[in-house]
């Protein structure tokens, strides 16, 4: 089997992913919690409402210690990259993890994209589209992504001259 890629993401896409992560969980758990809270506070002796959203409470807190503190040091350390002149290689996941290779021949596009958060902590990420998707690095400073960005479509021009 093939070597891990060498290259790492900017240690800063932790607080990035604990933001996005911390939003889209307060999210769900009022969207979840609400509900029950307010049929427990309009009509007490529905009892069932309260221990669901008790219960809610408690895989809210569960979820927001895993997603917050447990699970961002380990998406970074499995978050590899490399540019090589003939491919694009990238290494992600925890548990399910995927290893794609890219073959600049098959690039069609590369671009950069960021968002509010991103912005914040001076971070972008480059997208790589094939006819088969997109692939996407997050988390590069902004001059690493554009250099990135643009060696990648330099690649690509010239695996499509050399054929």
């Amino acid at each position: 089997m093939r070597d891990m890629p060498a290259s790492q993401l900017n240690p800063r896409i932790k607080n990035v992913w604990r933001i996005n992560d911390a939003i889209w969980i307060v999210v769900a758990f009022l969207c979840c919690f609400l509900p029950f809270a307010v049929v427990a506070a309009v009509d007490p002796s529905e009892e069932w409402a309260g221990v669901v959203a008790l219960i809610v409470a408690a895989v809210f807190a569960v979820l927001l210690v895993l997603l917050i503190v447990v699970l961002p040091p380990i998406r970074y350390a499995r978050w590899r990259y490399e540019l090589t002149p003939d491919y694009l290689d990238i290494a992600r996941g925890i548990f399910w993890r995927k290893r794609f290779v890219i073959p600049f021949i098959r690039v069609q596009n590369t671009d950069t994209r960021q968002g509010p958060i991103l912005r914040a902590f001076g971070l972008s990420s480059v997208t790589v589209a094939t006819a088969a998707g997109e692939h996407e690095i997050p988390g590069l400073s902004n001059e690493e992504a554009d250099v990135l960005r643009d060696r990648a479509a330099e690649l690509a021009r010239l695996a499509r001259e050399d054929v």
